[in-house]
């Protein structure tokens, strides 16, 4: 186990099991994890061998005799009948049968219907009138010569839920973590290896949650198919319901006037809509009108009374094309069927998830850790929901007042839900605050970005918020720091507007306000220059900051202008010790050979630190770059910093231009390693960045 995991096992004892085993008691039974997690927390809550194998066995006992698969409801049937009583694991569901004025159950795989069940039992768990609930129940067979009757009778039934949780435990337990490890503890939680994933892509997974502990709270992602969007809506929480985007009707979503019946968001926390994306698919203009309504005043109406529900909307759908695609032709929300593909639905929605910087979700991504129990989890998330942390912020930054109220309201609600998330108990200090906070108003950014380019009437938004010093911090979205050249572009203008909106979108000044996503200072974006290889940049000075999880940058794209002309490049990083590391060395060094003429003669000289745990290997490999490069024009010498105390990081010219970086060359985020073949080790704007600076300065005449 992990130092980590060692600590959970500590403070959370008896709500926390290993991840892994989900897997290992699954076989072929086709429940939720919150299903399997809940019987792994009766009987494996622990991190002893023994009684965890001992654990499993009993679980898989448990789902051998009493889970019903569709293929053996004959025999399980049989069995009722034979015993008298019988324990199952089911899904289950209620109605009323207003002939007999009693309540009847049906049993999903076990292929029963109109099964006696008592009304205390239906009041204590009204969602079984709703939909399918996942049950233990005790089920009886008792003949009658009344064929009116139902043999079938429930004797007991409990939903799969834990028992009891003590919230305020676990919110003073969280003071005995650090936030990265809770944001890791969060992660294994909901079932993935924190280590392969950066800061950005965790919190993104995080941001997945914000429906379960905020009321009325509307999240849309769309994104490449496979990167788990649906999930941890369908697998993760039973107060969540993922539904086909398709088939939902407005009596089944709100309310039923034949009967008065609430529906689906007056009993779930979360209601999520799979597959919603889909431009050939239609809806009902009834459903989508409601649906608004409720979205923005947290009521509907089918009738003379208007109700209210908590439930917060989750819209989970992929897209057609790619980020750059989408924004020279379309938007983002192309995808979107045409009725929802509509200013007033999209103003509703408080954050947009960018589901193409989730990585498409791999086996070994998968952690074999410990997290809490799913159920246990669910609970918490639950009783949070009660609570509101959204003006938090205020005390240390103040969000800009041009920014309207709807986008405040969603900026807000996003924050309330992270620090529940990350810190239930509060504790924030400025910069954690600083970092959700960016993230908050970068997914509404998001939003109101792309509705001006769709509906003219919808101003643009400078996203801003001032520091306790009064600066001045504007927010930017990752796409717009990334493809300059279509993220000002506005679709509706005829060729002639197009055009002068490119060229302006060139210039410097687009570059210069394009703000710094990820920066705590709020200084400049990445420069434009090389948005477009065949326009020659015009070099200047300038500090600027990139977002972690984003793609499309290379050292030739950063550095290749700075060190054109230049016949002797020094680079002085203590830290190209690793293999990843003096390959990183390696591939800047082939871009100064891409970028030479044949007869040009340039020397590339490290300046680095040695690996203490084996030199012999660091030598050798960068002493094997030196060897690569004979005969072709760049000479490659290295050194060990003779004083021992280097810690800076820049690149130097003799053509009067020093590149300072606050990580060196170790810019990307390491590959997750698989079996054949990936474009990001091939091709480095393929590759996924960690966040990082970049100071370009003139250190001389040159």
């Amino acid at each position: 186990m992990s130092t980590l995991d060692d600590k959970i096992n500590e403070h959370f004892a008896g709500f926390v099991v290993r991840k892994d085993l989900v897997k290992a008691v699954k076989g072929n039974a086709i429940v939720p994890t919150y299903v399997l997690e809940y019987l792994l927390g009766q009987y494996c809550a622990t991190d002893d061998e023994a009684s965890i194998a001992t654990g499993i066995e009993t679980v898989k006992d448990i789902l051998r005799k009493h889970y019903v698969h569709r293929s053996e409801a004959g025999l399980v049937q049989s069995t009722i009948k034979e015993r008298g009583r019988y324990k199952v694991i089911d899904q289950v569901s209620v109605a009323l049968n207003e002939k007999t004025d009693a309540y009847e159950a049906v049993f999903e795989n076990l292929g029963i219907k109109r099964v006696a069940i008592d009304s205390a039992t239906v009041k204590a768990h009204p969602k079984l009138l709703v939909t399918g609930i996942w049950c233990i129940a005790d089920v009886q067979y008792e003949f009658s010569e009344d064929s009116r009757i139902s043999p079938w009778i429930i004797d007991t039934l409990k939903p799969i839920q834990i028992a009891r949780v003590d919230y305020d435990a676990y919110r003073e337990t969280r003071d005995k973590f650090t936030t990265e490890e809770w944001i890791d503890l969060l992660m294994q939680s909901i079932g993935f290896d924190p280590t392969l994933f950066g800061r950005r892509s965790k919190l993104l997974q995080l941001l997945r949650l914000v429906p379960f502990v905020e009321r009325n709270y509307n999240l849309i992602e769309l994104g490449p198919k496979g990167t788990g969007k649906s999930h941890v809506y369908s697998e993760f929480s039973p107060h969540g319901q993922l539904i086909s985007g398709g088939e939902i009707t407005v009596p089944k979503l709100f309310v039923n006037n034949s009967n008065g019946r609430i529906g689906l968001v007056g009993y779930w926390d979360v209601v999520a809509f799979d597959e919603f994306a889909g431009r050939e698919k239609t809806a009902n203009k009834a459903l989508v009108d409601i649906m608004k309504n409720y979205m923005a005043n947290k009521q509907f109406s089918r009738g003379v009374n208007p109700m209210g529900a908590e439930a917060s909307f989750a819209f989970v759908g992929n897209t057609d094309h790619n980020v750059p695609w989408m924004l020279k032709n379309s938007d983002l929300f192309e995808a979107l069927p045409p009725q929802f593909h509509d200013s007033a639905f999209i103003d509703r929605l408080h954050a947009y998830l960018p589901g193409w910087e989730v990585d498409i979700i791999r086996g070994e991504m998968f952690t074999s850790g410990y997290g809490f129990i799913v159920d246990y989890l669910a609970e918490i998330l639950r009783h949070l929901r009660q609570e509101d942390f959204s003006h938090r912020p205020d005390l240390h930054f103040k969000i800009s007042e041009k920014i309207s109220t709807r986008d405040r309201d969603a900026i807000y609600k996003t924050m309330s839900g992270l620090l529940k998330l990350i810190f239930p108990n509060g504790g924030e200090t400025a910069e954690d605050v600083e970092e959700l906070l960016r993230l908050a108003m970068e997914s509404r950014k998001r939003v109101k970005d792309q509705l001006a380019r769709i509906d003219s009437t919808y101003p643009e938004v400078d996203f801003y918020y001032l520091g306790s010093d009064g600066t001045k911090r504007r927010v930017t979205t990752v796409e717009e720091e990334e493809y300059p050249q279509f993220y000002y572009l506005k679709p509706a203008l005829d060729p002639k507007e197009q055009e002068q909106t490119e060229t302006s979108t060139d210039g410097g000044d687009a570059a210069s306000d394009a703000g710094g996503a990820g920066s705590a200072s709020g200084t400049a974006a990445e420069p434009i220059l090389a948005a477009k290889t065949d326009v020659k940049p015009a070099l200047e000075e300038g500090h600027h900051v990139f977002t972690e999880d984003r793609k499309g940058i290379s050292y030739d794209r950063l550095f290749g202008p700075y060190i054109a002309g230049a016949s002797k490049i020094i680079v002085t990083d203590p830290y190209v010790r690793f293999f990843y590391q003096i390959r990183n060395m390696m591939e800047f060094v082939e871009m100064v050979i891409r970028r030479k003429s044949p007869e040009d003669q340039i020397s590339v000289h490290l300046v680095t630190g040695p690996d203490d745990g084996n030199v012999a290997k660091q030598r050798e490999l960068l002493d094997s770059i030196a060897d690569a490069c004979v005969g072709s024009g760049v000479a490659f010498t290295w050194a060990f910093d003779g004083t021992g105390t280097a810690h800076a990081r820049d690149i130097v010219t003799d053509t009067g231009w020093k590149i300072v970086l606050d990580r060196g060359l170790d810019i990307f985020q390491a590959p997750i390693r698989k079996d054949g073949f990936s474009l990001g080790d091939r091709l480095q704007e393929h590759r996924v960045i960690k966040g990082f600076y970049v100071t370009y300065v003139r250190n001389g005449e040159g």
